[in-house]
């Protein structure tokens, strides 16, 4: 983790020690969970909020352990986990086990839940039921849902009801169809609707917002004219927080990627290498050799 970093999350209980352990050697104090009104503070001190997806244990605990702020267990996993084309397929019933295992595993950052199409589109009280499902049986800490101005009172009905909305407007991937594929959002006249869309879901109750796919210098008036954080992904660099399919941005997945994503690591050459050592190995018989016998 970088100084920056580092002092971003010692507020959290990132940094603190208590040395009155046994034998006098510092033990970490408890880490403190990032809530809606850390986020806040930080949008208020110029700090960046971080997201990433995950969708298991071992991509949460490693993120988490980074400094990430925000987990996001996206309607990605769709066609990132489980092989599908598009985010559309994918069901409550599917995302609510990997939601759990991530809630279960990251011990400061926040875990956003994706509500999937059609669970909450219907009415104010489906996305409310949708809503209360991930946040009771996964552990979900709050809730994402895509759609503005005409999602208003869905975010309302959840926040009435207890539940935390972070907002997603601009390219709305669960309306892919409708808005005639992966195109930029908010260009030209169409800009006013995006800030008209913003600023609807803030005043629904969203404490946050990502905006996908915006023009750099529509985004960055939305995120200043805002309270609320701003969260970019396609959207350049003037929003509050940024977001990453982590497949993408580790390298996990292959193939053409949009311009907006920086690749950091290559993890599909990773363990494709050491996937075919182990081919060889076996194939060889030098795998399992006397040390690992019994």
């Amino acid at each position: 983790m970088s100084e920056k970093n580092a002092e971003v999350a010692a507020p959290y209980g990132g940094g603190a020690k208590d040395s009155s352990a046994a034998g006098g050697q510092a033990s970490p104090a408890p880490v403190k969970r990032v809530r809606t009104h850390h986020l806040r503070e930080m949008k208020q001190r110029g700090e960046k909020v971080t997201m990433l997806t995950a969708y298991d244990m071992y991509t949460a605990q490693t993120f988490d352990e980074a400094g990430v702020d925000m987990l996001l267990v996206g309607d990605s996993a769709s066609n990132n986990v489980l092989g599908n084309e598009t985010s559309l397929p994918i069901t409550v019933d599917e995302l609510i086990p990997l939601t759990r295992a991530v809630a279960n595993s990251a011990r400061r950052a926040m875990v956003v839940a994706d509500l999937p199409f059609g669970s909450y589109q219907a009415s104010p009280e489906q996305g409310y039921l949708t809503a209360v499902r991930f946040m009771k049986e996964a552990g979900a800490h709050c809730v994402k849902l895509e759609g503005g101005a005409e999602m208003a009172p869905v975010i309302t009905k959840l926040v009435q009801g207890g539940i935390p909305v972070v907002a997603h407007i601009g390219f709305t991937p669960q309306s892919e169809h409708t808005l005639g594929g992966y195109r930029v959002q908010g260009r030209g006249e169409a800009a006013d609707r995006v800030k008209a869309d913003a600023r609807a879901v803030q005043e629904a109750g969203a404490f946050a917002v990502v905006m996908e796919m915006v023009p750099g210098d529509v985004a960055g008036e939305i995120s200043r004219e805002l309270d609320i954080v701003t969260i970019g992904i396609g959207a350049g660099n003037q929003t509050d927080g940024q977001v990453l399919v982590w497949q993408d941005a580790f390298g996990l997945r292959t193939g053409r990627m949009a311009k907006f994503v920086k690749q950091y690591a290559d993890v599909h050459g990773v363990l494709l290498s050491a996937a075919k050592d182990y081919v060889a190995d076996v194939q060889g018989s030098t795998f399992p050799g006397p040390e690992h016998t019994f």
